[in-house]
């Protein structure tokens, strides 16, 4: 069986080489990488493969799909929980299988929240800008105390679940918002609705997954709810915030600070090398002028401990795949 990765970084190979002697048959496995996203223009790389193996970026809209089956290609294996680049209902006329990875350590996306939340209060970035330089001056670095704020989780699964115990722990006050909430929560704080949660947090944490029903959930409606002077932070998925919006908010003072792991249009910049280029999304460049703005390249998950479960689960659903069993990962069930 041949399964042809996309998107494929030297992480990847590692995590999964290293995996696949103890998986069953192994010999019979073939892995080929690919750097390239998948796309249309891209799709024809996964001639004579059996699987592809695909990450968040990658396109997976009807025509890629077609072209997919029509190359004998039968399972789409997501290495990412987050599945809005799929067209379901082009797979599942085409009968293709697919399964996703649906947690993967989310106390490494937990942690790293509280990493960007830290780093962006007390101003750590800057100051190791500055002593490097030999500034020891303290004037701009100025931050809060973190205990006894009040931290507003939008999600409560797995992840959000983790940074409310985090943030519990430091003495915050902790608020949750989520249409189907985790009862494991009512331990950690207390759900309210999205509009009480915006208004009496000082910081507003997305973990929730890309819908039409979350995209652009933070917006030109919802900003002016917030706490004025509040922070964002999303490490969830780029589209639950309209960036334009934030970026109006950011030039009048409603949004105090932002900080984001992911961002709307990130498949143009993230996950490669682009230091030797120019950058031409303007809003990008824009939102890298403020002070008071913190971007990273979708990290948050980027642990060896989440890569080692990744490659764990997406061989487990090869599996199932090999077997013609149901497989608890399948994102087509019923």
């Amino acid at each position: 069986m041949k399964i042809a990765f996309f998107a494929s970084q030297p992480y990847d190979r590692r995590f999964f080489d290293e995996a696949l002697p103890s998986q069953p048959d192994s010999a019979g496995i073939e892995l080929v990488y690919h750097s390239a996203l998948l796309s249309q223009e891209t799709v024809v790389l996964a001639q004579g493969a059996d699987a592809v193996c695909v990450f968040v970026n990658d396109v997976l809209d009807a025509p890629v799909l077609e072209a997919l089956h029509g190359y004998g290609v039968r399972a789409i294996l997501l290495r990412c929980a987050g599945y809005n680049n799929l067209d379901l209902e082009a797979a599942k006329r085409l009968g293709l299988f697919v399964a996703r990875v649906p947690a993967y350590s989310p106390e490494a996306v937990a942690e790293y929240t509280l990493a960007l939340v830290q780093t962006l209060n007390r101003h750590t970035h800057r100051a190791y800008a500055r002593v490097r330089e030999g500034n020891f001056s303290l004037d701009g670095l100025l931050g809060a105390t973190l205990f006894g704020k009040t931290v507003g989780i939008v999600g409560t699964g797995k992840i959000g679940l983790a940074t409310a115990r985090i943030f519990k722990g430091f003495g915050c006050t902790v608020l949750g918002h989520d249409p189907y909430p985790a009862p494991a929560f009512a331990q950690l704080g207390t759900m309210v609705e999205l509009p009480q949660l915006l208004a009496e947090s000082d910081i507003v944490s997305l973990h929730c997954p890309l819908m039409e029903s979350t995209r652009h959930m933070i917006s030109e409606e919802t900003l002016p709810l917030m706490k004025k002077g509040a922070m964002l932070v999303n490490t969830s998925r780029g589209g639950l915030i309209d960036t334009g919006a934030v970026i109006e908010a950011l030039k009048s003072r409603q949004l105090g600070s932002l900080a984001i792991d992911v961002y709307e249009q990130e498949s143009n910049l993230f996950f490669q090398d682009r230091s030797s280029d120019i950058i031409d999304d303007d809003i990008f460049q824009r939102l890298m002028t403020f002070p008071n703005v913190l971007v990273t390249g979708h990290q948050g998950f980027f642990t060896s401990e989440a890569l080692r479960e990744i490659a764990a689960i997406t061989y487990h659903n090869l599996q199932c795949f090999r077997q013609g069993k149901q497989c608890e990962n399948s994102v087509l069930a019923g």
